[in-house]
């Protein structure tokens, strides 16, 4: 969906899922050891917390494992109320997110047969691959998601694949077909004080002041998501003159956006880019009066620590990856691209919510209009 403007993703027409009778077969033979394969992205990992929760609330007895991508067993780590065990997938054909290693396939679907688990769910994706990886699990039951006319499948175990809708709602959907009711939509990222520590070290060694400063991260998992460099300077020189310290935040490969950031700006900026563990980044952000982020993972973490977010999208499905806080994180979305002052208009109406205020020290007003206007980068906003 391409919205002209901000996306509200209150205002779509989604019908809320049915719940599975209270005799489905998962009730009645509760399985001990079950397998949920989700083998995607950070973001994609954090949109699934409400599904697990809901799983692990109906299923709290059994040993619930995840099967995904290398990165996550720090999420499992983190998640240790939801999930009790990491395996690695090691990739397989026609899944984009990892390439195959097709010496280790073999292997690994020989160990995940041997653990002889009762239930395996697919919840990576419409199935059209995922579920041909999913019975090679040697599950006693298989449930997940299918497509509409393909392979006919148990329909006590497998719903057809949601083409509209959050994404949170479209994964709590499969789980309560099963007969167990969501508990919420709220995201979870578990930080550790150690992590939490680690930031205010960083934080504090850099000259950042720990109750008036906000994250500015320009990074994306592809180029063709991210809003230029120059235009993220030109919003972060106005939460600077907001009396904002400005973070920029990001991975060890995306240090040189968040350097060009810096060079474009008017006002200092710490860039903390490559020195953030995903836990200390977690931690910062926690910290942060506000988040201007791409559509990308960190968007996500930052729901989950209901940290207030301005979300650029570049079309990208904002209808299905917006958080479904709509007043604390604003996703801005234009075929065109998002202009400066558009951005602007909604950081600064942000920054007045006192959702966002209360985070922080209320930091000076300032002319941010006339500032904004005097960065070579601003645009205004059509009229039409």
């Amino acid at each position: 969906m391409m919205d002209d403007g901000a996306f509200d993703p209150m205002s779509g027409d989604d019908e809320p899922p049915s719940i599975a009778d209270p005799g489905h077969p998962l009730r009645d033979d509760p399985p001990r050891r079950v397998v949920v394969f989700r083998a995607l992205k950070l973001g994609d990992m954090l949109c699934a917390t409400p599904a697990l929760r809901a799983l692990r609330g109906g299923l709290p007895d059994a040993e619930i494992i995840l099967v995904g991508l290398p990165w996550a067993r720090e999420f499992v780590d983190r998640q240790s109320g939801l999930l009790d065990g990491f395996r690695e997938f090691p990739g397989w054909p026609g899944l984009p997110e990892r390439a195959p290693d097709l010496d280790a396939i073999p292997t690994f679907f020989d160990k995940i047969r041997a653990e002889q688990f009762d239930l395996a769910i697919q919840l990576h994706g419409s199935g059209a691959v995922s579920n041909g990886v999913v019975s090679r699990f040697g599950a006693r039951r298989l449930a997940g998601f299918c497509e509409s006319g393909g392979a006919r499948r148990d329909s006590r175990f497998f719903l057809p694949y949601p083409g509209r809708g959050l994404e949170i709602r479209r994964l709590l959907s499969l789980v309560e077909h099963l007969g167990f009711p969501s508990r919420g939509e709220e995201l979870e990222f578990p930080l550790e004080e150690n992590d939490r520590r680690a930031a205010r070290r960083l934080l504090a060694a850099r000259g950042v002041d720990l109750d008036a400063f906000a994250c500015v991260h320009a990074g994306a998992s592809v180029a063709e998501r991210r809003w230029p460099v120059e235009r993220f300077a030109a919003a972060a020189d106005v939460l600077a003159d907001r009396g904002l310290a400005i973070v920029l935040t990001g991975s060890a490969s995306e240090a040189g956006l968040a350097l060009a950031i810096r060079r474009r700006m008017r006002n200092p900026a710490v860039n903390l880019a490559g020195a953030t563990p995903l836990g200390t980044l977690g931690a910062v952000l926690e910290r942060a009066a506000l988040l201007l982020c791409n559509d990308t993972g960190v968007s996500h973490v930052a729901a989950a620590l209901k940290t207030p977010s301005v979300v650029i999208s570049t079309g990208d499905n904002p209808a299905r990856w917006a958080p479904p806080d709509g007043r604390r994180h604003r996703v801005l979305c234009r075929a065109s691209g998002v202009p400066v002052a558009e951005a602007v208009a909604v950081i600064i109406g942000l920054l007045d919510d006192p959702i966002c205020l209360s985070r922080s020290r209320r930091p000076a007003r300032g002319d941010v209009h006339a500032a904004a206007h005097a960065n070579p980068h601003f645009e205004r906003t059509p009229t039409s």
